[in-house]
């Protein structure tokens, strides 16, 4: 639907529309490979070779690091850069300052370099993913790339839940809540994608089986989430720095308005008990003269 959108719809294509483009066909491309190689070595393990002395587990720690596997390591350590080089882009479009990108900008870093030692252990000869050496560097990388998603995540939820409170008390503010309600949030933060990467790094951490189907899914939400994100931008739904002025240009004007009002009142209180004041002086005044008659 995105690829509809940008090549088939949208008669004019600015530089980010060429740029989603480019993206989104990276992304199913890697998605491809990893769905590609799974269903080959499953294949194998299960069907081609299910009489393999020892069974399955047997077969997995023999092939474990067969090339097409780490070919498809490969294009999952890919995949997970540009889905969290995406949330961090959003971070700052939904809160433009640049010291938010600090945290996510070291862990991404870190993430980058702990993908590429991953590869290197995972793609050893006789080496394998969920166990010895690659296991723990797969635990690592895995916690610092979760961790990202996770604390991109709670900055995208907190940003955009606190700019809805401030359009809920905005003159003309329920006009934006296209932007603020539970479903934009749960799709520009990518909240199923920091999700299931929990799940499986628990399960990873475990060493348990099904963190296999939890990787699965988490890898898939790993696609699904930026798409989510750029369709909602190629639609013209997603939070835009134009949108973060605009609100923050409302927040302005209602704490303007606010302090006017209460310095209005203020004014108001004074000016009345003065004239309180001024009435209960003049009667007294008065009482005075009528006691001097």
């Amino acid at each position: 639907m995105t690829m509809h959108r940008l090549l088939l719809v949208n008669e004019t294509r600015s530089r980010s529309d060429k740029f989603f483009v480019g993206f989104s066909t990276a992304l199913l491309f890697l998605i491809t490979i990893y769905v590609a190689v799974q269903s080959v070595f499953g294949e194998e393990m299960w069907i081609v070779n299910a009489n393999f002395p020892g069974g399955s587990a047997a077969y997995l720690e023999e092939f474990a690091a067969v090339w097409y596997q780490t070919m498809g390591t490969t294009a999952s350590v890919a995949l997970n850069l540009l889905s969290d080089g995406l949330l961090i882009y959003r971070c700052m479009v939904v809160w433009p300052h640049y010291a938010v990108l600090i945290v996510p900008g070291i862990l991404y870093l870190a993430t980058l370099a702990l993908g590429i030692v991953e590869l290197w252990a995972s793609g050893a000869p006789h080496s394998d993913f969920f166990a010895g050496l690659a296991a723990n560097l797969g635990l690592s990388y895995y916690a610092t790339s979760i961790g990202l998603n996770v604390i991109a995540t709670s900055i995208i939820c907190g940003r955009l839940i606190y700019l809805g409170n401030i359009l809920r008390h905005t003159p003309g503010g329920k006009r934006m809540t296209l932007y603020t309600g539970t479903i934009p949030i749960v799709v520009e933060s990518a909240l199923p994608y920091s999700l299931s990467g929990i799940a499986f790094l628990v399960s990873y951490g475990l060493q348990s089986e099904i963190s296999i189907l939890f990787l699965s899914i988490y890898v898939m939400f790993t696609c699904i989430s930026p798409q989510m994100i750029i369709w909602r931008v190629v639609t013209g739904q997603a939070w835009t720095k134009r949108s973060t002025m605009e609100v923050s240009a409302m927040a302005l004007q209602s704490v303007a308005g606010a302090g006017a009002a209460a310095a209005a009142k203020d004014t108001k209180g004074n000016d009345e008990s003065e004239y309180t004041s001024s009435k209960a002086d003049g009667s007294h005044a008065g009482s005075l003269r009528l006691n001097e008659v």
